[in-house]
């Protein structure tokens, strides 16, 4: 089988960005292993870097760079970046492919079980100063226990010791899967963190929408990916994961207990909210890849994978809402700079009416993440937040009414019999620290030692 994950980089890697054509064979060739070509700390991989565990372990551990940009987004489809967003609202709109069960796969090369089931080993990161402790944020795999669907979200984890965790669920299915349990009478719930796939599996693992009674995120990886996904039973849980992964934890989820976090790690970059009670999860198994694992992360820092992530399932959802206005949609973003509170809908609009109609639907959408929403016609750069203010700036004509305008905006009434002057509307946006709030609730959470490490040191 193909070390899908590996064999992704490889393609991938080029210092202008740009996809290699390499043939199939010579991407397999070359893909086992990636990290063959890292010496120790002397090199540096673009999406991989090589490290060395605290156990003597050598792991090849991924950046967060797989699925930021449109480009990558379209890779992890198969698609080209301009078709990207329609093709994945066509496929979600497309019934589930299910998957198919086989015997083992490339995550069974190495087995650890019980005590030996340490994930203190894997280089978990660390994410911002007031981490307590390193931080996971793999995808996970849980089931329905009514109607046997695969649900997956990336529901991010304190690893506090060699074999426990404390694991914040946002997603509200989640929450309704675990009230299954209980009222099953449950005290526990099996749980897969599964790290080192194609994107794909991420991106569908963040779909927010009405799908439970019919399927799971897993059961329409295939379906987004355009083929068949292979899953494998694993060692400790009557539960399955991909065969390709490149390593799986197994644990179980106290559904009893819950234990205090402070400081929580939030994709606006704030320490919000300032603590969670947490459920724990007891791990029970670890398995992987042999050759160098590769270990999945997306850092919470700006421009990461961390920001468009949880949301590109909702692009592809608002693209067809907006369509079915009868919009000629051409793309819906929500920014990595827009701290995951605010979206981007260009379109072109037959008359007047239906551009107020549009940025309704958006920030009327279910998710929380709409508090900001911006509409632009399709000549606006949505890659450059230059662009984009520029825009804004010179489109928009704000709520407050026939003030003075500048000659130079366009978007600005000219005075009849007074050319060239104008008038215009006006507003004014308060984005200064609230001094009714905790002053706390506005400090930045930024990475360890961010801003202080150079690159040369690694070269």
């Amino acid at each position: 089988m193909t070390y899908a994950l590996v064999k992704l980089l490889y393609e991938m890697e080029d210092r202008h960005g740009a996809l290699h054509k390499s043939s199939p064979a010579a991407a397999d060739q070359a893909a086992r292993p990636i990290a063959a070509r890292l010496p120790g700390h002397q090199r540096r991989h673009r999406h991989a870097c090589h490290q060395t565990g605290a156990h003597g372990r050598h792991w090849c551990a991924v950046g967060a760079e797989l699925v930021k940009n449109r480009r990558s987004q379209a890779r992890a489809l198969g698609t080209l970046p301009e078709n990207y967003l329609r093709t994945l609202a066509y496929r979600l709109r497309q019934p589930p492919r299910g998957f198919k069960i086989v015997k083992s796969g490339p995550v069974k090369e190495v087995i650890k079980l019980h005590n030996e089931a340490d994930w203190t080993e894997l280089p978990v990161p660390y994410h911002k100063d007031k981490d307590d402790a390193p931080y996971v944020t793999a995808m996970n795999i849980i089931r329905d226990p009514e109607t046997g669907f695969y649900n997956s979200c990336h529901a991010g984890t304190h690893a506090v010791g060699p074999r426990r965790g404390l694991i914040s669920f946002v997603t509200p299915h989640s929450h309704v899967i675990m009230r299954k349990y209980r009222d099953m009478g449950m005290d526990a719930m099996p749980i897969a963190f599964v790290f080192g796939l194609p994107p794909a599996y991420e991106i569908m693992a963040n779909f927010s929408g009405l799908h439970m009674d019919a399927w799971g995120e897993m059961e329409m990886v295939g379906t987004i990916m355009d083929r068949d996904i292979e899953m494998v039973r694993c060692e400790t849980l009557e539960l399955n994961v991909p065969a390709e992964a490149e390593i799986v934890v197994e644990a179980r989820v106290n559904l009893k207990d819950r234990f205090k976090v402070g400081e929580v790690t939030s994709p606006s970059m704030y320490n919000l909210p300032h603590y969670e009670n947490l459920p724990e999860v007891e791990v029970s198994a670890i398995t992987m890849r042999g050759d160098r694992p590769i270990y999945r992360n997306h850092q919470t820092c700006p421009d990461t994978d961390h920001q468009p992530l949880p949301r590109l399932c909702h692009e592809a959802v608002l693209y067809n809402r907006l369509s079915e206005l009868g919009l000629d949609v051409k793309d819906v973003r929500f920014p990595t700079w827009g701290a995951a509170l605010s979206c981007i809908i260009q379109f072109s609009y037959p008359r007047e009416g239906m551009v107020n109609d549009a940025l309704m639907l958006a920030m009327g959408a279910p998710w929380l993440n709409t508090k900001l929403v911006v509409a632009l016609s399709p000549d606006t750069n949505l890659d450059d937040p230059v662009d984009v203010y520029h825009a804004i700036a010179t489109r928009c004509y704000p709520a407050v009414p026939n003030t003075r305008g500048s000659p130079y905006d366009p978007a600005a009434r000219p005075l009849e019999g007074q050319y060239p002057w104008r008038v215009v509307g006006k507003m004014g946006i308060d984005a200064t620290i609230k001094s009714r709030h905790d002053p706390a609730d506005f400090e930045r959470a930024w990475p360890r030692n961010w801003g202080q490490v150079k690159l040369s040191d690694y070269l």
